[in-house]
């Protein structure tokens, strides 16, 4: 923000846009813009909003006008950012994002229209705070379409919920907003990732503090028969490489499960030559498949 002046600013008479009033040729000196009373902001933000319009951008005078309506105005980002109070986002944030808002209403009003400064406003700081939602609070990635229908829908389930109707079913809740139950269905689904929850979350018992372990501990583990299932579709293509000898040993001696003497009996050969063959054709398959991983 720029320095102000200490004493009362008298500004010269400047020429008036085409379609406003006449801008007013002094503007009293505001110490705290921040604290003053909700009804003599509105009457000094109409004041400061004709003298802006009058002035040109890059003028002595303009960062002072221009920075005493940001700074008075700032409660009405606070009492917007309100609105979104039980949110679990940080109020600063909201704060921040609301004020840009607020800034570019400033920019944008036209004093000429004879409007309330703050039908523009609101709805600006709303729609950036609005953003920062759909942009930075998402934990994983959907269509604004999805992200906008998420916030038609919490309002839905608030509007039946406060009419006595207990947790609204998607059906309910497309009766309502008028739209397919298809479509509210899978809104519903999306909204599910707006939020995550660390696995390292501790778990407390029902209603007393007391912890009782960690999200992780519900949560599946490892399967090692995922690693032997994995070990056989790569070992597959490689199987159909060898010659019936070879596939016959592995599987009498795999499939069957018979000793190496027992094969050597039922093929015609010693169990000697048997082992050789296997260690041969399991060192082949090996190598085969580290070779391709």
């Amino acid at each position: 923000m720029s320095n102000r002046p200490t004493t009362t600013r008298t500004a010269q008479e400047p020429t008036s846009k085409v379609g406003a009033a006449p801008a007013p040729t002094a503007l009293p000196h505001i110490r705290e813009p921040q604290r003053v009373a909700p009804a003599e902001a509105r009457e000094l933000t109409k004041l400061f909003l004709w003298r802006l319009d009058a002035l040109e951008e890059g003028t002595r005078e303009y960062p002072y006008v221009r920075d005493t309506l940001v700074e008075m105005n700032l409660p009405l980002v606070r009492y917007v950012a309100r609105r979104f109070a039980s949110r679990r986002d940080s109020t600063e944030d909201m704060l921040q994002v609301g004020t840009i808002g607020l800034i570019k209403a400033i920019d944008r009003f036209d004093v000429s229209r004879g409007v309330e400064f703050t039908t523009l406003a609101v709805p600006y700081i709303q729609g950036e705070i609005q953003r920062l939602f759909r942009d930075t609070t998402w934990s994983v990635h959907v269509p604004r379409r999805l992200q906008e229908l998420r916030i038609d829908l919490a309002r839905a389930r608030e509007r039946l919920e406060a009419q006595g109707v207990h947790e609204p079913s998607v059906t309910a809740l497309a009766a309502h907003l008028e739209m397919d139950e298809a479509e509210v269905a899978e809104g519903v689904v999306a909204a599910n990732g707006y939020h995550s929850d660390s696995i390292d979350r501790p778990i407390e018992a029902s209603g007393s503090p007391q912890q009782t372990g960690f999200v992780a501990d519900l949560m599946g583990t490892e399967d090692p028969a995922l690693a032997l299932a994995e070990n056989i579709q790569a070992l597959k293509p490689h199987l159909a490489e060898l010659d019936d000898r070879d596939r016959t040993l592995l599987e009498l001696r795999f499939g069957a499960e018979m000793t190496q003497a027992e094969i050597g009996e039922e093929l015609g050969m010693s169990q000697m030559h048997v082992s050789r063959l296997l260690a041969r054709t399991c060192a082949h398959l090996r190598e085969e498949i580290l070779a391709t991983s």
